[in-house]
C-alpha cells in the first residue's frame, strides 16, 4: 500500500509539471518573462530555509553587499530560478530562429578550437542563469552534446525532464555509477561534454578553497580531462533583461596537463584551477545563482 501511494504522489508531482509547461507556453512570450517575478516571490516565501542559504553563499561571492543590496540579490536568485523553469518549460516550442536571435556568446572559439583537438570538449558551467538555453543553441550549431544531471527520486519526473532535454537536441546521463563510462564514450567520439561543477552532489570529492572557505567540488572534470585529454572550458550563460535575452560567456581551457606529481595531486590542482575559474563566473551575476542547497561544511544542513 505504501509502495503504491508513493508511486502515485509521484505521478502527481509529474503531472503538475507538466501542466506548469502548457500554462507557460499558453501564454504570450513577453508576459510569461514578467511572471517570473511573481514565482521568485512565490518561491522565497515558500522556501524560507533555502533563502538563509543564498544568503549564505552570497556573502561569500560579496562580503561587501549591503543589507538592502544583500536583501535584491537573495530575492534576484530566486526570480531567476523563476525564470530558468518557465524558460525551460517553453524552450522545447520555439523556432530556431528566435533561440538565435535571444543569445549572444563570447569566447566560442574556445569550444570549437578544443573540438578541433579530436577529444571531446568539457565544458563546466556554474548553477546560474540559463544554460539550457545555450544547450539548445549549440545543438543548432551541429554540436553533439551530452549533459550530465543530478538523478532524482522520481522516476516519472526524472524521464518526462529527460525527454525535455532531449528535445532540444542533448543525451542525458544521470549522475550514477555509470556515467563515467558514458561520459567517455562521448568524449570518444568528439562531443561537448556538459558538467555543472560547482556543488559536490555525490559527495567525496576535492578539497579546494572556493570564494574564501574550504569545500569540495567534484573530481570527475579534472579526472576525465587529465584522462582524455578533452579540455576542461569554463562557461556560464547569464540572463539579460531584453526578452528572451542571453549572453554566454566561455573562458579559455583550464590548463589540465601531469605533472608527474601523482594523479590525485593533479585533480586537486586542476579542481582548485577551475573553482577560481567558477568564481570569476559566477561573480558576473552572483544574483542568478541557483544555488539553494548547503555546500560549504559551516553551512547548517551540509552533509546531510
Amino acid at each position: 500500500m505504501a509502495r503504491e501511494q508513493g508511486l502515485l504522489g509521484e505521478t502527481l508531482t509529474a503531472a503538475r509539471y507538466r501542466l506548469a509547461a502548457v500554462a507557460a507556453n499558453a501564454l504570450p512570450g513577453p508576459v510569461a518573462q514578467n511572471l517570473c517575478r511573481f514565482a521568485g516571490t512565490g518561491l522565497a516565501l515558500a522556501f524560507r530555509d533555502r533563502r538563509l542559504i543564498v544568503e549564505r553563499h552570497l556573502r561569500r561571492v560579496n562580503p561587501l553587499y549591503t543589507e538592502q543590496e544583500l536583501e535584491e540579490a537573495v530575492q534576484g536568485a530566486f526570480d531567476s530560478y523563476g525564470r530558468y523553469w518557465m524558460e525551460s518549460f517553453r524552450l522545447p516550442h520555439l523556432s530556431d530562429r528566435a533561440v538565435e536571435r535571444g543569445f549572444t556568446m563570447v569566447g566560442y572559439e574556445n569550444v570549437v578550437e578544443g573540438l578541433e583537438r579530436g577529444k571531446g570538449v568539457i565544458l563546466a558551467l556554474p548553477h546560474l542563469g540559463g544554460w539550457e538555453w545555450a544547450g539548445r543553441w549549440l545543438a543548432l550549431q551541429g554540436q553533439r552534446l551530452t549533459v550530465v544531471v543530478e538523478q532524482l527520486e522520481n522516476k516519472e519526473l526524472f524521464e518526462w525532464f529527460r525527454k525535455l532535454r532531449s528535445d532540444l537536441g542533448m543525451t542525458v546521463v544521470p549522475v550514477g555509477p555509470s556515467a563515467a563510462a558514458a561520459v567517455a564514450r562521448a568524449l570518444k567520439a568528439n562531443e561537448v561534454v556538459c558538467l555543472l561543477c560547482d556543488r559536490d552532489i555525490q559527495g567525496g570529492g576535492v578539497h579546494v578553497e572556493f570564494f574564501g572557505e574550504r569545500t569540495t567540488l567534484p573530481a570527475g572534470p579534472a579526472m576525465l580531462s587529465l584522462r582524455t585529454g578533452a579540455p576542461i572550458v569554463p562557461a556560464a550563460v547569464y540572463f539579460e533583461r531584453r526578452y528572451n535575452g542571453h549572453h554566454a560567456l566561455v573562458r579559455p581551457a583550464v590548463p589540465a596537463e601531469r605533472s608527474g606529481a601523482g594523479l590525485r595531486d593533479d585533480v586537486q590542482r586542476v579542481t582548485q584551477e577551475l573553482a577560481r575559474e567558477l568564481e570569476v563566473l559566477i561573480r558576473r551575476a552572483p544574483e542568478q545563482w541557483h544555488l539553494f542547497q548547503p555546500n560549504w561544511p559551516s553551512d547548517p544542513g551540509y552533509g546531510e
